[in-house]
């Protein structure tokens, strides 16, 4: 792996961890798309999932990467790629996994906490002063209504049917295929491969060699790394900042 392009390369990227907002990968990958030298794009996955729209922004940037550009794009998983990783997954040519590899969590999930009990315990009142019923949808200091209960699930069930929809477009599965194994279940890159989900059961040098021929670089091209700049102590607080508060968000 190479750290600046001086010839006919694949643009190799990471996805790893929970994806927040996915700001390093897409930047490197609009950065490089243009390039001369760059004839494809290779992302290694391991990723449990995360936030919804960053999800969705790798997934569309990706498929423009194919779409616009005309450059090949192959996924390879090595441990787990689920819920929104399998989303930016989708908009790959081809998605190579580890017999063993986790895939799917086709799903969506939003957590809340009614802490009411504890604050009575320690006879702490809470309020909100709000301009409409809904501001406060969601607190911590109180039960929540049904009306608030459905107006979650609508949201919810919203996006799900977007994931759904990717997949049964991506993979070119029947929508009612697709539901049936679209609530929240993970299956082995073995199982996926079976079912459609993933292409083949295969290496990161299996991919190498996929993304290299349809790039018409061979079976062994050379692989550009973008160059990792060093974080700054501020980086590494807003990392942990938002480690802390991606919680409170829609996951995938």
């Amino acid at each position: 792996i190479q750290g600046t392009v001086t010839e006919n390369s694949v643009l190799y990227l990471d996805l790893d961890g929970v994806i927040i907002d996915g700001k390093t990968f897409l930047e490197n990958l609009r950065k490089y798309r243009d390039d001369k030298h760059i004839k494809g794009v290779i992302v290694r996955v391991n990723s449990p999932g995360g936030v919804v729209g960053p999800s969705q922004e790798m997934y569309a940037e990706l498929k423009r990467v194919r779409e616009e550009w005309q450059k090949p794009v192959v996924v390879t998983v090595s441990s787990v790629a689920a819920s929104g990783a399998y989303y930016a997954a989708l908009a790959a040519n081809k998605v190579i996994v580890n017999p063993g590899s986790m895939l799917g969590s086709i799903g969506v999930i939003m957590e809340f906490a009614n802490l009411e009990g504890l604050y009575n315990w320690a006879n702490i009142k809470r309020f909100a002063l709000k301009t409409g019923p809904y501001k406060d949808s969601g607190a911590e200091y109180r039960p929540m209504r049904e009306d608030e209960k459905q107006l979650f699930q609508n949201l919810i069930d919203g996006v799900h049917t977007q994931f759904v929809e990717a997949v049964v477009e991506s993979r070119k599965l029947e929508e009612n295929v697709v539901r049936k194994y679209a609530d929240g279940r993970v299956f082995t890159g073995e199982t996926a491969v079976s079912l459609g989900f993933a292409d083949q059961v295969g290496t990161f040098d299996d991919a190498v060699r996929t993304v290299g021929e349809l790039a018409g670089l061979g079976t062994k091209p050379k692989l550009f790394e973008p160059p990792k700049e060093r974080p700054s102590v501020f980086d590494f607080l807003a990392e942990m900042k938002s480690s802390i508060s991606i919680e409170e968000s829609i996951e995938r």
